[in-house]
């Protein structure tokens, strides 16, 4: 087992911002979920995922339960998952995921700002090379069976990764990472061993990282969390340690 590799966060708008920002990308998450394959989540990985990551950003029950009951109207908004690549000030790759139900209107905002802050939107294929798409599944350290028997038990369900990462508000959590490929044969082997994760989703693990001196890399992270506040973006990846 060793320490988890992670790129710095963004983390310049105020907590209520930011909770309010987790809100609406997990609704995403439970609305593309249900549409996929429907509102039961003992059928549906996808929407247990999304669940999942509700009560990891603290989202209420009543939340949850109404965005489920929304998704599966028939006037449910239908959101497209893009990708959009992009460089941010002194070369920094960057992948910005949207979750958009207007993809001229997504797609104008990322462009501009990109242009405001320095930075170029590129081509489809020409950084999605600089990373890999991984399954990561976060777990509270308490409770867990010892990390050397855990790793050995779950290699044959397609763990890659074992090692420890820390939160959002710093907290210690074990990190597993698969092949995106095997994330729904390692969940449904989570799910078998009791073991219920903090939060579980697919991210873009950068193959090469980059170090900057503060101020350039503030300049980075400013363009970062502009676009962590667009509330058509999902999440955005770089490789800035």
């Amino acid at each position: 087992m060793g320490r988890i590799f992670e790129t710095r966060k963004a983390s310049m708008f105020a907590r209520w911002n930011k909770m309010a920002k987790a809100f609406t990308r997990v609704s995403k998450e439970i609305t593309i979920a249900v549409k996929t394959s429907g509102p039961n989540p003992e059928s549906n990985p996808a929407l247990r995922r999304a669940m999942q990551n509700a009560r990891a950003v603290n989202m209420p029950k009543d939340k949850v339960e109404a965005a489920i009951k929304r998704a599966s109207g028939a006037d449910a908004a239908t959101y497209e998952t893009v990708i959009y690549e992009g460089y941010a000030p002194h070369g920094v790759p960057l992948l910005i995921e949207t979750a958009t139900d207007n993809i001229v209107r997504t797609v104008g905002n990322v462009r501009a700002y990109f242009n405001k802050f320095n930075g170029n939107l590129a081509s489809n294929g020409s950084v999605n090379f600089m990373f890999t798409r991984m399954g990561v599944f976060r777990l509270a350290p308490e409770g867990l069976p010892p990390l050397d028997e855990l790793e050995l038990e779950l290699i044959d369900h397609g763990l890659q990764e074992l090692g420890e990462g820390t939160g959002e508000k710093g907290e210690k959590q074990i990190v597993l990472r698969c092949n995106f490929g095997d994330f729904g044969q390692l969940q449904t082997a989570l799910e078998a061993k009791g073991l219920h994760p903090v939060s579980s989703e697919s991210e873009y693990i950068p193959t090469t990282t980059v170090s900057l001196d503060e101020e350039k890399a503030k300049e980075v992270l400013e363009l970062v969390d502009r676009f962590e506040q667009d509330d058509d973006v999902q999440r955005v990846f770089h490789n800035l340690v």
